[in-house]
């Protein structure tokens, strides 16, 4: 047999072309299907009506239209504008991916299969790429591919044999600083299930929930985590005051974290020997509880003086779970994992703050429910923090810059859509923290409103002190 000397038919290529798009293919037809049952009157007066209810779901709800309709119109229309054949052909061959076919002289370049954006700044493009190809000729090319796409930041994965992923992030939505969340005036303004962190790439409001949960902050020096520890604070500072909210605070980093607010906290540590204390002291309050609920015929607390919300923040968690003694470690460990299968229900929380999420550092890393990622330092970061998969649709924390123009900025996992979220903490200064201090400082514990637990907690405190 001879070599195949031309391309296939134009009616095989449309052929080829509707079977890979069988949504844009199928529209014509039922367009006419419609025409022919309502006619035309009928068929236009039933598109008006979807594009009136479409413009009113945006208009009349924006937060779930933004969660599970934008992705899709933003997705179709990317893909059929920018992204559509011949510019897309033209990016490919300026960036040397194309090659002529050596039998029929065709220009052939990687095959553009889908398009996802998660958010008004993020593009996942699924590519199959040509036979001899590979990920790494992508990867020393990303320079190019992201000048040609415009990206701020370009994101190269293999997402299965012959198909890579190009996460595509384009500009900094978040053009200004963040104010810090405010101190509200009454514990009764205090929602320890939405708790003000900072802003949304949408402009809305980034709130996080701390009852029924466990919340890891990840990021690299620099990259603001002490704003996942002061927004919080600040949100329940007055329920703080009122012994509403007790915290523990271990400030591994010799107590430059939170040593100017260590009034603030039932407990606090500033090494990992006295840490592993303050811990053990937490779960056996956990422990109380537990009975303290059990004896009354409750299965789940209440906040009050009686039964606070008890957090355990933990600032930072590599010092107690790989950097201490062995003994030290698997003690705080085994601490830990105590709390986190069991705080639930008796009102108790642990928050951790890390460089480095690997598994050797957060071995109970699947047991924190609430994940934030900040700017890091590997691409293989953001699926350990937020889950496997969130680098390819977006979260490229490792893109970062390492810029105090971008301290604060990450991402977090919308809880329902499932796609990473951009976000940026407010910045608290030390005004902020002095300004929580002064006015949200618990007074004189008084102890007819408090459960008695076994452990002597004076004592605990004169030793942690």
């Amino acid at each position: 047999m001879g070599k195949e000397t031309r391309r296939k038919g134009i009616e095989w290529r449309v052929a080829g072309w509707m079977v890979r798009h069988p949504g844009i293919s199928a529209a014509p037809a039922v367009l006419g299907a419609g025409v022919a049952e309502l006619g035309p009157a009928g068929a236009g007066a039933t598109l008006a009506a979807l594009g009136v209810a479409g413009l009113s779901w945006y208009r009349g709800h924006p937060e779930t239209f933004d969660r599970y309709a934008a992705p899709y119109v933003r997705a179709f229309r990317r893909r059929w504008l920018r992204y559509v054949g011949r510019r897309w052909r033209d990016l490919m061959i300026d960036c040397e991916f194309g090659r002529e076919n050596r039998r029929t002289g065709h220009i052939e370049v990687p095959r553009l299969l889908r398009v996802r954006s998660a958010s008004p700044s993020i593009d996942t493009l699924y590519v199959k790429v040509l036979r001899g190809q590979s990920l790494k000729r992508f990867q020393d090319a990303q320079d190019e591919l992201a000048m040609a796409l415009r990206a701020d930041a370009l994101g190269i994965v293999k997402v299965q044999p012959g198909v890579i992923a190009l996460t595509v992030v384009r500009g900094n939505p978040f053009a200004d600083v963040i104010d810090p969340a405010e101190v509200p005036v009454d514990s009764a303004d205090v929602d320890l299930r939405n708790l003000y962190f900072g802003e949304d790439e949408y402009g809305n409001d980034w709130t996080e929930p701390l009852l029924g949960h466990h919340l890891i902050g990840c990021g690299a020096t620099g990259s603001g985590k002490d704003s996942l520890i002061w927004n919080p604070l600040r949100g329940m500072g007055p329920a703080i005051r009122d012994g509403l909210v007790r915290v523990d605070f271990l400030d591994l980093k010799g107590g430059m974290a939170a040593g100017t607010a260590r009034s603030l906290f039932h407990r606090y540590a500033a090494e990992p020997d006295t840490g592993l204390e303050v811990i053990e002291a937490f779960r056996d309050d956990m422990k109380a509880t537990q009975r303290h609920l059990a004896e009354r015929g409750l299965r789940k607390f209440t906040v009050s003086r009686e039964t606070p919300f008890r957090v355990l923040m933990i600032d930072e968690l590599a010092m107690m779970t790989a950097l201490g003694s062995s003994s030290t470690t698997r003690a705080a460990i085994k601490l830990m994992a105590e709390v986190m299968t069991q705080g639930r229900a008796p009102g108790f929380a642990l928050c951790a703050y890390v460089q480095e999420p690997t598994k050797d550092i957060v071995p109970v890393r699947d047991l924190f429910t609430r994940r934030i990622c900040l700017r890091t330092t590997a691409e293989n970061h953001p699926d350990m923090v937020l889950g496997e998969g969130m680098r390819i649709k977006g979260a490229l924390t490792d893109e970062i810059p390492a810029d105090e123009e971008y301290a604060g900025i990450g991402f977090r996992v919308d809880q329902r859509s499932r796609r990473p979220t951009r976000v940026r903490a407010g910045w608290v200064s030390d005004a902020d923290i002095a300004e929580l201090v002064r006015t949200c400082t618990p007074g004189p514990v008084d102890e007819s409103n408090v459960v008695q637990f076994h452990r002597d907690e004076d004592q605990d405190e004169d030793e942690v002190a």
